[in-house]
């Protein structure tokens, strides 16, 4: 195994190391690209806010603890097509708006491309929001206990640890060592199968810094000390993280520390590795979580020194992390259904011919409204405008249709995304594309998982000539497309 000390005794734990990853120059360059395209920190308005995630749709919830949860986590896009995530925080969380702003004002000034980078903040009246990078392809959580296809490979596992490690030694190096209730959930990864840390953790939960809502048994003995997470806090929950790795289930630390104790090391692994790794690889990993579960903190290592560590241990690097995950890159764009392609090719006439034909059947899956009005004349009223909207939209005089129909959106009384979707093509042929791409964004608010509105906004972003934006909404669209045909 080399040296005896092996990496976790004091030789092996070098100060002097940098902690830097050998990477191709190239991969540089892309990491500083990738990052020069992130916009500053900025503060939102919850109106936009609202917009983006669909008035807070309970669809659009990504928190992986559920719709109760204090704190809800919501995907969402903003108007020029930036997908993000929100966590929006229990109203009593943080009562003094001035702490709030300051705390994410500084935790807005980390960009590195092993975050989930936060972009802005929301401070109005009682409400207290975050804004970060959207992440689409699920937690680490999701794919180390809950996988459908295939269990994560051991190359993988290694790498998460070292991405997440060179997190660590990033935020610790600009003086946020701190990270709350780090764990399995706060892993996501990004389009290329990449692992990021949640910027969310960088921030108290609350005011009061009542930050660890995982089960006590995966707490630091510290923190149960006293209430105050520390840096060595960080670092021994970085030790469950790589026994959760290791195990490939959420075994408590002390009934694993109980075990490597006993020498049964076998019994920690996870049997879906079997073959995949050297028995040395193992108990490289397992002295490495052992150091960080260290009962008295100033025993355990600082992220430099686990970076070091970890990249001994690295496997099969030349291979893509979406190769390693089984997940499709994100690069690669899905292949387009006849919509999408007549989207692509704003070919306005193919696009009448598709939503004409469709009629008015995914309404069924909208929250659509009816009030008592229904059968009263206002409401026969209304219905006619519809009526003749379709009428107009069936033999293609647009300018009509876009009358009749803003007509019926205009009282409000009952919602449609069908009609905000003939109008928004109606308005294309009516050369008024921000009209359209406005009424592909509120087809999208009223049904937010809608292939069709993300289509239609690709289309007028295309006739705008935002091609980059187009690009983004086409993937989604796509994306949210072959889900329901999967589901279907």
């Amino acid at each position: 195994m080399g040296c005896e000390c092996s990496k976790l005794t004091k030789c092996c734990w070098s100060s002097d190391y940098n902690g830097s990853v050998p990477e191709d120059h190239n991969e540089d360059k892309e990491e500083r690209s990738e990052l020069d395209d992130l916009p500053a920190f900025r503060e939102y308005n919850i109106e936009t806010l609202r917009m983006a995630t669909s008035g807070f749709s309970v669809e659009n919830i990504v928190s992986e603890h559920g719709e109760k949860a204090p704190n809800v986590v919501y995907k969402g896009k903003l108007e020029n097509q930036r997908r993000i995530v929100v966590k929006r925080f229990n109203r009593s969380s943080w009562p003094d708006a001035r702490q709030f702003l300051e705390e994410a004002r500084t935790v807005g000034q980390l960009r590195n491309h092993r975050l989930a980078n936060l972009l802005g903040c929301c401070c109005e009246g009682d409400e207290r929001l975050l804004v970060s990078e959207f992440m689409p392809n699920d937690t680490l959580a999701k794919h180390l206990f809950h996988w459908e296809t295939q269990p994560m490979k051991w190359a993988m596992r290694l790498r998460v640890a070292l991405h997440l490690a060179q997190a660590l030694e990033y935020c610790a190096s600009k003086g946020r060592a701190l990270y709350h209730d780090l764990n399995a959930y706060r892993v996501v990864f990004d389009d290329e199968g990449n692992p990021r840390l949640s910027c969310f953790g960088l921030m108290k939960n609350s005011i009061d810094g009542k930050s660890y809502s995982t089960n006590l048994a995966f707490t630091p003995p510290e923190y149960l000390r006293t209430g105050r997470v520390t840096a060595e806090s960080v670092i021994y929950s970085f030790g469950t993280l790589l026994l959760d790795l290791l195990s490939g289930k959420h075994i408590p630390p002390s009934h694993a520390l109980d075990l490597i104790r006993d020498r049964n090391i076998q019994m920690l692994s996870d049997s879906c590795l079997e073959g995949q790794f050297a028995n040395d690889d193992g108990t490289e990993l397992v002295r490495l979580a052992s150091r960080c579960l260290q009962y008295e903190p100033r025993e355990r290592p600082n992220p430099k020194s686990l970076v070091a560590a970890l990249i001994p241990l690295q496997k099969d690097t030349e291979v893509p992390s979406h190769e390693l995950m089984g997940i499709q890159d994100g690069a690669a764009a899905l292949p387009l259904s006849p919509l999408g392609e007549a989207c692509l090719r704003m070919d306005l006439t193919a696009i009448h011919e598709i939503l004409e034909k469709l009629g008015y059947k995914d309404d069924e899956g909208a929250a659509t409204e009816l009030s008592f009005q229904m059968w009263t004349n206002q409401m026969q009223e209304i219905l006619n405008s519809k009526k003749k909207g379709d009428v107009a939209f069936r033999h293609k005089d647009f300018r009509a249709a876009t009358e009749f129909y803003s007509q019926f959106i205009n009282i409000g009384t009952m919602v449609s995304p069908t009609v905000h979707a003939r109008r928004s093509l109606s308005y294309l042929l009516s050369d008024m594309p921000q009209e359209a791409l406005n009424d592909a964004l509120q087809a999208q608010a009223i049904f937010p998982i809608w292939h069709i509105a993300s289509y239609l906004q690709a289309a007028a972003l295309l006739t705008m000539g935002k091609e980059n934006e187009a690009k983004a909404a086409l993937k989604e669209a796509s994306t949210l497309e072959n889900k329901r045909n999967t589901n279907a």
